[in-house]
C-alpha cells in the first residue's frame, strides 16, 4: 500500500481537493467520482461527502493508497 503524507496549510481541506493535490485522482472530477462510489474512508468509516472536512491527524484510505494528512 502506498504511504503518502500531506502538509496541511491551514485549518481543513475538502476531501476531494485532498485527492486531486496528492495526485490520487487526475481531476477533482475523479475523486468526486471516487467518493461516490463509497471507496473513501476517513480514520476508517466510508465517507461518502465529496466536501468532507478533513483536518490534521485524519487518515484517508482508499484501494492501494493511504493519506495521512500533517499539521
Amino acid at each position: 500500500m502506498q504511504q503518502v503524507e500531506f502538509q496541511l496549510r491551514g485549518e481543513f481541506i475538502a476531501l476531494n481537493d485532498l485527492l486531486k493535490l496528492t495526485g490520487v485522482s487526475d481531476s477533482g472530477g475523479a475523486a468526486k467520482a471516487l467518493i461516490a462510489d463509497g471507496v473513501v474512508s476517513v480514520d476508517g468509516q466510508v465517507e461518502l461527502r465529496k466536501t468532507a472536512k478533513i483536518r490534521a491527524g485524519q487518515v484517508v484510505a482508499l484501494t492501494g493508497v493511504r493519506i495521512r494528512v500533517i499539521a
